[in-house]
């Protein structure tokens, strides 16, 4: 399978007299909501306090836009111009309690530059320019890119540096990638005798590290097969008995790990090895029946940034039964509640001064706006089977660019930085 031909597969296009916009009535507006709150049956456990106490933030949102729906049938609204405003403050400076992140900076440049394209905000040429040059300075002689200039070099921020060079994708920007460098360091970083990756020189191993490498290396254009020799049969050993995918194997199924697992997967052809229908299962299970968003871990509390985590695997495997199951050819929808994910980002997990959140009463941060946004973008576009759709809760104006379910770019991005780099021949590494 070619980079190209994995890019069009995913591709989420408007698709002119086939696409359908579905209005849909907001759910929190119907009193039988209310029974699908928890039921501790009577024995309180502090997960179980914890559960109700987010469900009464959540349930007095729910409430309030009862009223406000009343007076305004087009909310809830995208504060679209206050996120705009706290992202673009973000990308020029930093407050004081940012300094914990210094070894993340290509992270937040990464997720603030997502989260303008996901709202259709552009950037200047001189702003590119800058990014593009700081983010040079990230890349270090190894070739990978780490968490800021002469800090040790890191698979995690080198998938988020590349994902921020291609959005900028200017030709500063591409040139910024050394690939023939930046193969080597994928290449030391492969465990050649099991197919899994460290994430840097003498760290951890986990499915995280497969999927920045696979990303990185697809997106370029420096995938080779003997480089992921074995890596395949690893990721499937990640699978829980639940469905969902752990860290490494043996370890508890989370949505984090569960998104990298199946795109790894995807990235490789190779989705038919994994339990295809009991990763659903636990997928879909882990839908929050009144908030609407999704949880990371069995028994655990909704999240905002799992609205892609979880939800974005949702297009892959559709398009995995598509090719299989004859049922989703005929289907209008991804395989969860797109309206209940995208109210419960809506309503929930706004910062009225700009900026998403976790869930109510936690403070606005770039991840969760990144993460929240992708997670809006994924439940309000379908492309699969004959028709495409847009489900857009509350004001038309809410709906927000198509991402890239395998990336996490936009798909123009995904597509232009494709498009670029298979211009360019395959780095032969010697190792």
């Amino acid at each position: 399978m070619t980079p190209r031909t994995l890019l069009l597969l995913f591709i989420l296009v408007k698709m002119g007299d086939s696409e359908r916009h579905i209005v849909v009535k907001l759910r929190c507006l119907d009193s039988s909501i209310s029974e699908e709150q928890f039921d501790d049956e009577n024995f309180k456990t502090a997960t179980s306090e914890d559960q109700v106490a987010v469900e009464d933030t959540v349930k007095q949102q729910f409430e309030y836009i009862k009223n406000v729906a009343e007076l305004d049938p087009d909310c809830p609204q995208l504060l679209r111009e206050q996120h705009i405003h706290f992202l673009k403050k973000g990308l020029c400076s930093l407050p004081q309690a940012y300094e914990c992140l210094d070894a993340s900076r290509p992270w937040l440049c990464y997720w603030i530059l997502h989260s303008l394209e996901l709202l259709g905000e552009p950037i200047s040429d001189e702003t590119k320019s800058k990014v593009a040059a700081f983010l040079s300075q990230c890349q270090h002689p190894d070739g990978g890119f780490g968490g800021g200039p002469q800090q040790l070099p890191h698979l995690a921020p080198t998938y988020a540096a590349v994902n921020a060079l291609c959005i900028i994708g200017t030709e500063e920007a591409y040139q910024v990638i050394d690939r023939t460098k930046l193969q080597k360091f994928l290449y030391a970083h492969n465990r050649q005798t099991g197919g899994s990756f460290t994430v840097h020189e003498s760290g951890e191993v986990d499915v995280r590290g497969v999927y920045c490498a696979l990303a990185v290396a697809r997106l370029t254009n420096i995938f080779t097969p003997d480089l992921f020799d074995g890596t395949a049969e690893w990721v499937v050993r990640c699978q829980t008995y639940e469905g969902g995918f752990g860290g490494v194997p043996g370890m508890e199924a989370h949505g984090g790990y569960t998104f990298c697992g199946f795109a790894s997967l995807v990235l490789l052809g190779r989705e038919k090895l994994c339990d295809v229908h009991k990763l659903l299962r636990w997928l879909a299970r882990k839908q929050m029946k009144y908030e609407g968003g999704f949880q990371g871990r069995t028994n655990k509390l909704v999240d905002g940034c799992y609205s892609f985590w979880q939800g974005g695997t949702f297009p892959l495997i559709h398009r995995l039964l598509s090719s299989t199951d004859n049922l989703t050819t005929s289907m209008e929808h991804w395989l969860f509640n797109q309206t209940a994910l995208q109210e419960y980002l809506l309503i929930c997990c706004q910062n009225t001064s700009g900026g998403l959140i976790d869930k109510p009463g936690k403070p606005r941060d770039f991840y969760h706006t990144c993460y929240t946004l992708s997670g809006l973008s994924i439940a309000q576009h379908f492309a699969g089977g004959r028709i495409g759709s847009i489900c857009i809760v509350g004001d038309r104006d809410n709906e927000v660019v198509p991402t890239h379910p395998v990336y996490n770019i936009t798909v123009e991005v995904a597509v232009n930085a494709s498009e670029y780099f298979n211009q360019l021949p395959v780095p032969t590494t010697q190792h």
